[in-house]
């Protein structure tokens, strides 16, 4: 138990108020934003020593940490991309820190053996047609301000200089292996090798995405700029520069030119679910749909005579013609699909990961000509027991929210609950092999995910129902949830916990703020905290189609109403918070976690904990094994304590 006046830190609380359309908003603590003052490392090194002798304190600590390494010590198994006959996979074996990728069994890059820190990682990695390059991304501890180069994959020599500014860049190679398209500084770029020349395509600053037809024709570009989605293509063979398709549409829409010669497009746009449409790229402003499933799309593979549609639900086969369902691909249980890949000409097999709760993603192989599905690869793995509860409750509006409860088999009664969440940017929370959940369960407790607005669990309209001034849905939601929990007899309050990250760390940060009295603990890991000033840092600025901005008036008022920070009352009894934030984060900057954990600990009148855990060599994306395990333990130990849970 802690004496907020006694224990905390102290930080500077500045008589900062400013008038922003006709709102007095406070910023006590806006000094806290410079990281690299005097005051503000002071109090960051006070903060350290607090977290690290009350995690000295935490009993469970070295259990959890022993028990997410045995879970997490599976190691990972992707499923394969064929360049001519050579194929190349990522696979992290058990205790390695990071995946290496093989070229036909054989490692050809190891981020270990490129820096034995642990501190660099393979951001992203794309073969040339015959396999024989491969141009990859690293960056260095979590920073994602990744560098790419380029290797010879029998020699292992790297080719040419490294070319910096290449975040997560797709890049699309020309048959010919010599020249390749990527993104840039957010630009659309072509580099021929043998030219060592770099010509700029698209100078527009957006999300890329970049493909080539398998007979290097055609080269498609979809461009995301909030909630406007453009498309290019462009005939290469002509010589001209690309032809804009669409501008400025409020859709999710890619495509490409599939081995057939057809071109796919895959949007949103009058289908909250997704379509896939076909055209002939010689006259690419006519569509015609050939698929429309009931469930949001995931993922497309072009066989030789079928199209494998994968969908939260599973994988369908369709005729290619028609788009008549002929069938579905049998998978091992309910779980999540991942990325479908095939041969570059089509043919009669296509390749998947597949996950669920207490399976570690595994990849199968379907084989059309059979109609057969069989196991390809699959990491060593472990066997935990637990079972699953599908929940449903409602919002105070009336909307459906639905909970995923995992739990160990015939346990009943009221037990420390985990609830996890997300809603945002149109991301799904699917079944998933988690190590971090299951070393939750196998202790005794249950773990929640929710299903909220803002995310893309039913499609568009979920999303679009969640964003800008209808954001304090995606909290409703998740309240909803807890009190479900609670009148259900799942858990009480004095044993409920929230936890979420990025965005769902803004998720837990407004829960525990605006209902503080439901929960026992969180832990808000790199969360949005000042709604008012997040625009001003990290990827901010990409963001404003999500939240809003401050400058315009009807958003701001939106925005300052749930944000987290200027909801921080003085003399309520705030559940224990364990904010987590990391040095080299570039997507949300830590000052969000240092404001809020300071005025969190200002204004507790509760006995419960408000630390902060500042990792200063990771960022937003994952790290290494190592930094995961250790993160997680420390996490799970913090919310057992709070609510109870023993082994």
């Amino acid at each position: 138990m802690f004496d907020s006046v006694q224990s905390y830190p102290c930080a500077e609380r500045l008589p900062l108020v400013e008038q922003v359309h006709g709102h007095s908003v406070a910023d006590p603590y806006r000094s806290l934003e410079d990281a690299g003052s005097d005051a503000t490392r002071q109090w960051l090194a006070a903060q350290d020593e607090l977290w690290l002798n009350h995690a000295a304190g935490l009993t469970g600590r070295f259990r959890f940490r022993t028990r997410v390494k045995a879970l997490s010590n599976v190691g990972t198994v992707s499923a394969p991309s064929w360049r001519g006959d050579r194929c190349f996979t990522l696979r992290r074996e058990p205790g390695r820190q990071h995946p290496v990728l093989y070229a036909d069994q054989r490692a050809i890059l190891d981020p270990m053996a490129i820096d034995p820190s642990g501190r660099t990682t393979l951001d992203a990695w794309q073969p040339s047609p015959d396999g024989s390059l491969v141009a990859y991304q690293l960056s260095r501890s979590g920073s994602e301000d990744a560098v790419l180069q380029l290797l010879d994959v029998e020699s292992g020599e790297l080719i040419g200089a490294p070319i910096d500014g290449c975040r997560y860049s797709p890049v699309a190679w020309l048959p010919d292996g010599k020249s390749f398209y990527y993104v840039r500084f957010r630009q659309v770029h072509r580099y021929h090798l043998d030219l060592a020349a770099d010509t700029t395509v698209l100078a527009t600053e957006a999300s890329y995405g970049l493909e080539i037809s398998a007979d290097g024709r055609w080269l498609t570009i979809s461009a995301a700029r909030g909630p406007a989605n453009d498309l290019w293509l462009q005939d290469l063979a002509s010589g001209e520069p690309p032809r804009p398709i669409q501008q400025s549409i409020d859709a999710l829409t890619i495509m490409s030119v599939g081995p057939d010669g057809r071109l796919y497009i895959v949007t949103t746009k009058d289908a909250p679910t997704g379509r896939v449409c076909v055209g002939d790229p010689n006259n690419p402003l006519i569509w015609h749909d050939l698929v429309t499933p009931e469930s949001p799309l995931t993922g497309l593979a072009i066989l030789s005579d079928v199209l494998l549609v994968g969908t939260l639900q599973g994988i369908a086969v369709h005729d290619l013609g028609s788009g008549e369902r002929l069938g579905a691909v049998e998978l091992p249980g309910v779980g999540s699909v991942g990325e479908l890949t095939t041969r570059a000409d089509g043919g009669s097999q296509a390749w998947f990961s597949y996950t669920d709760s207490v399976t570690p993603a595994t990849v199968y192989c379907y084989d059309h000509t059979t109609g057969l599905t069989s196991l390809w690869s699959q990491p060593p793995g472990v066997v935990a027991e637990a079972e699953s509860h599908q929940l449903v409750t409602t919002s105070p509006d009336g909307a459906e929210v639905r909970l995923l409860v995992i739990s160990r088999p015939g346990e009943t009664g009221p037990r420390p609950a985990l609830l996890y969440g997300y809603g945002g940017f149109g991301q799904t929370l699917t079944p998933t092999y988690s190590a971090f959940a299951l070393a939750w369960v196998e202790a005794g407790g249950i773990f929640v995910t929710a299903t909220l607005r803002g995310g893309g669990e039913r499609g568009a309209e979920s999303h679009h129902a969640g964003i800008l001034d209808r954001k304090q849905r995606v909290f409703d939601d998740f309240i909803a949830a807890a009190e479900h929990l609670i009148a259900t007899g799942w858990t009480t309050s004095e044993q409920l916990s929230l936890c979420g990250e990025s965005n769902g760390g803004l998720l837990v940060a407004a829960a525990l703020t605006q209902r503080p009295e439901l929960f026992a603990a969180a832990v808000c890991s790199a969360p949005l905290t000042d709604m008012v000033r997040y625009e001003h840092s990290g990827l901010g600025e990409r963001w404003v189609p999500e939240f809003g901005s401050v400058s315009d008036p009807a958003q701001f008022e939106s925005l300052l109403a749930y944000s987290p920070y200027h909801r921080v009352a003085e003399g309520v009894k705030y559940p224990a918070v364990l904010l987590t934030a990391f040095g080299n984060d570039t997507r949300v900057d830590p000052l969000h976690a240092r404001k809020f954990c300071a005025a969190l600990q200002h204004a507790t009148a509760g006995p419960r904990p408000v630390v902060l855990r500042l990792d200063p060599d990771a960022g937003h994306a994952s790290g290494s094994a190592g930094q995961g395990i250790s993160l997680a333990a420390d996490m799970l130990a913090f919310l057992a304590a709070e609510t109870g849970l023993t082994a």
